[in-house]
């Protein structure tokens, strides 16, 4: 290679280490070379002339997202970084698709949100690739153990044990989940907590149920709930929350009075809802400001715990739960 830019094996080794003492235009020339040899960057140069990181989320529909994006772009422009938003849609382009685009572009490092790593039964062989090359990443929210990536997450157990002590404490005895997929690893966590509190509690089995991550799967598993007699409904996302509301509603009882309904997210005008939706807060500002310095850190070369960051949530009553009352039939 030192031959097809003219310059010395030395001069080249020096802009492979990052060392000073070379131009910015031998620099350039190096690294253009290195390109069109098809060969990869060491992890420190990637992304060097855009300075590109990618930020891969599995929707916008979710206001969680858009938010968590929000706050990443922004810490990420702080620091002199472009984020590039890459979002999976139905026939689109796949996470994996997304990684090998990302690497093409030589990005500086990728933040993965609400991805495969958080599915034990998805594909992970993506990650493992960034594993084996050493790209910096950073997983926001609960993963697959082989996956020895930082994450920062929000507490699962402890939201739980937030919105199930609300519900007990406003008397309700019969009570519902409604989780993500059953290989959903935060909503694996959830259940493990639930369960742990109903029996510290001294009540009967929760009630469960898996949904997809959507208004209608929440509307769905709900009906079921209610047809079992569950006063109190605690849910794994504010839209599975909604639609537990408009599954009460379609059966012709009422939130709170009928069944009280517990979201988690706190995204935005949850408090804008009908009734105003009581929900547990994740703390997206921090996590999001979090991810970006342990990513940042990796590129910096600094070392950084694979050790995930746990950031407790905050329950926020609003209007969706009220005192138990004697149900007689549905």
């Amino acid at each position: 290679m030192a031959k097809k830019v003219g310059v010395s094996e030395a001069t080249v080794s020096r802009v492979l280490n990052g060392k000073p003492g070379v131009s910015d235009a031998t620099r350039a020339a190096v690294l253009t070379a290195l390109d069109v040899l098809g060969y990869e960057r060491p992890t420190q140069l990637r992304g060097e002339r855009a300075r590109l990181v990618g930020l891969v989320l599995p929707e916008l529909g979710n206001p969680i997202f858009p938010a968590l994006a929000e706050v990443v772009g922004g810490a990420l422009a702080q620091r002199g970084f472009t984020p590039v938003l890459c979002t999976r849609t139905a026939g689109g382009l796949s996470e994996s698709d997304y990684v090998e685009m990302l690497l093409e572009q030589q990005v500086s490092g990728v933040v993965f949100a609400g991805g495969h790593y958080a599915e034990a039964d998805a594909p992970h062989e993506h990650y493992l690739r960034l594993l084996e090359i050493g790209l910096p990443v950073v997983l926001v929210n609960a993963a697959s153990d082989n996956l020895d990536f930082p994450r920062v997450s929000t507490d699962d157990a402890v939201a739980v044990e937030q919105a199930f002590g609300h519900l007990v404490s406003l008397g309700h005895e019969r009570l519902g989940i409604v989780l993500g997929p059953e290989d959903h690893i935060p909503s694996r966590r959830k259940l493990a907590a639930i369960t742990t509190a109903a029996e510290k509690a001294g009540l009967a089995d929760v009630a469960v149920e898996h949904a997809m991550f959507s208004l209608e799967g929440g509307q769905a598993v709900t009906n079921r709930l209610i047809r079992m007699g569950v006063t109190g409904i605690i849910c794994a996302s504010d839209p599975l929350a909604l639609g537990a509301i408009r599954a009460v509603r379609r059966m012709g009882m009422s939130v709170p009075e009928d069944v009280s309904v517990v979201g988690y997210d706190d995204s935005n005008f949850m408090n804008c809802t009908n009734p105003p939706l009581t929900t547990v807060r994740q703390p997206i500002e921090a996590i999001g400001r979090a991810a970006v310095t342990l990513l940042v850190n990796q590129i910096d070369g600094a070392q950084v715990t694979a050790e995930e960051l746990l950031y407790e949530p905050e329950l926020v009553v609003r209007g969706s739960t009220a005192p138990a009352r004697v149900r007689i039939g549905v």
